[in-house]
């Protein structure tokens, strides 16, 4: 039996998966419908689709107004974020051992996001990450996003890693899409974002965890539970 292993790389979603974001975005929304006269949306309201991107959780927002007008205002609201970014985020509980473990594993890390890479390399430094985050893929640094595999690709040929050896872990369906179509592992993070009726088991990830804490041990990664089979 072959002794289980972390992976090469690991490359993660950002929203849901390492940061807590949501309170960044509701203090972005309540801004957003406070210049109108409107009552500030509870955490709980906007929090299932974080992940879903700026046109889900302006529809959380403005609920009444037309799609072409909410559309019309996600500059306003990129803007906004980017003034209030990080200041109410938190890291998810575990994140930051789990990051020290791969590390100390001489696994390679890094992200894959569908935010806006302006934004998402503004984050980094906040939270000391800036040097060890090895490759940072946005929304808008290729031509195509997830669940496009692109991006994931991309960011495996720059760190210099085989798709195959790397491992992807996110808390939204289009991280597992996209992964599978890059002939990624996947890892399906549970403890992020998403909707009541949304049903992970049918994501078709290859690991599915509750907790970042349960990545800890090199075991509950799927390349070395198939190393180890």
């Amino acid at each position: 039996m072959i002794a289980p292993r972390f992976p090469a790389a690991v490359l993660f979603d950002l929203d849901g998966t390492l940061l807590d974001s949501a309170p960044d975005f509701v203090a972005t929304v309540n801004a957003m419908r406070q210049a109108r006269n409107m009552d500030g949306v509870a955490l709980e309201q906007l929090r299932p689709v974080v992940s879903k991107g700026s046109r889900a959780m302006l529809a959380v927002a403005f609920p009444h107004m037309a799609e072409s007008e909410r559309h019309a205002l996600v500059p306003e609201f990129l803007d906004l974020y980017e003034s209030l970014i990080g200041r109410h985020a938190q890291v998810f509980d575990g994140v930051e051992s789990l990051l020290r473990t791969l590390e100390q594993a001489g696994c390679v890390w890094g992200i894959v996001t569908n935010k806006p890479e302006y934004l998402a390399r503004q984050i980094l430094p906040q939270l000391g990450w800036e040097q060890r985050c090895a490759v940072l893929i946005g929304g808008d640094t290729l031509a195509e996003r997830k669940p496009h595999p692109l991006p994931l690709q991309v960011a495996a040929q720059q760190i210099q890693v085989a798709a195959a050896a790397c491992v992807y872990v996110g808390d939204d369906e289009r991280d597992i899409v996209a992964a599978r179509a890059a002939g990624m592992p996947s890892v399906a993070a549970l403890w992020g974002y998403r909707l009541d009726h949304d049903d992970p088991a049918t994501w078709l990830a290859d690991q599915y965890c509750e907790l970042p804490q349960q990545l800890w041990q090199a075991d509950a990664w799927p390349l070395t539970r198939r190393a180890s089979a």
